[in-house]
């Protein structure tokens, strides 16, 4: 240590909770967040010791409400939530719907009383989440995921990583890991972000390979994974309809701009980011936009 510099305050922490992690209002994200737990129930996972994830979006946080309604109906007990930790989840601890929370990163004020205050609330490290090399990280011991998408493609990957235009999003989290470790990962996405389809023939970035989704879910419907035969017989039985994910592709299209149909990468521009997956391997890159 070089220097010892005193200040005032180290931070706001009314700073930490964002207009992102708040449950959805809009009637169309609940639809899809409602559509999500009937894929969870129909797929009969939602029974004791559950183990369950989402993410801090509105559609997820919207999802997680309604889980804790179907496990309140069921009565069922679950067994660990993880992840980013919100408060919707730390009520869900709190009301006797799960044992635990692994925590990585808490996302609101209550989640960090929560962790302060509960013993239940645990934190865990990047490599007890979801290292490929911890055995029985929590990531590979989850039932459900359920994942956000910038764009999803036919071939079902999923890129979080960039805009449809190439601009980096940010971080993906645990948004892989995640995917390959649960036994049901779903996407619940919108068709469209304003005239952006999110439903594409290829996405711009792959954050997540297809063959570790199971299920899209937006508001024209569902589509499954033609890997998961057994998860469409579930859904069916259950008298949830679906589609193809191409015919989901051709809704997401139908209302784009003429512009937003048209945007390419430039194959042939400077690579400034190396998309890393779980085992080390480089399943994409990043070019540099103009």
């Amino acid at each position: 240590m070089d220097f010892v510099v005193p200040v005032d305050s180290i931070g706001d922490a009314a700073r930490i909770v964002s207009g992102t992690t708040r449950i959805t209002e809009d009637p169309v994200g609940l639809d899809i967040a409602k559509s999500a737990v009937r894929i969870i129930e129909a797929a009969g996972l939602l029974e004791d010791g559950f183990s369950f994830q989402t993410g801090a979006g509105g559609v997820s946080l919207a999802v997680a409400r309604f889980v804790e309604d179907a496990m309140r109906r069921c009565r069922v007990k679950g067994s660990f939530a993880s992840g980013g930790i919100t408060g919707q989840i730390v009520g869900m601890l709190e009301a006797g719907l799960f044992d635990t929370l692994f925590d990585v990163q808490c996302f609101d004020l209550r989640a960090v009383e929560s962790y302060r205050r509960n013993a239940r609330h645990q934190a865990m490290s990047a490599s007890m989440y979801a290292s490929p090399s911890t055995r029985g990280s929590v990531a590979d011991r989850l039932d459900v995921m359920i994942l956000g998408a910038a764009q999803v493609d036919v071939d079902f990957n999923v890129n979080v990583t960039t805009t449809a235009d190439g601009r980096i999003i940010g971080g993906s989290g645990g948004h892989s890991d995640t995917a390959a470790g649960a036994k049901l990962a779903i996407v619940t996405t919108r068709l469209r972000a304003g005239h952006n389809p999110k439903i594409v023939d290829s996405v711009r970035t792959i954050t997540t390979p297809g063959a570790s989704v199971d299920v899209v879910v937006t508001e024209a419907g569902v589509a499954v994974n033609p890997a998961r035969d057994d998860l469409a017989c579930m859904l069916k039985s259950a008298g949830i309809k679906t589609l193809s994910i191409a015919r989901l592709r051709d809704l997401a299209m139908e209302g784009a701009g003429e512009s937003q149909r048209l945007i390419r990468p430039d194959d042939e521009a400077p690579v400034v980011a190396l998309q890393q997956y779980r085992d080390g391997s480089i399943i994409d890159v990043v070019r540099r936009t103009y």
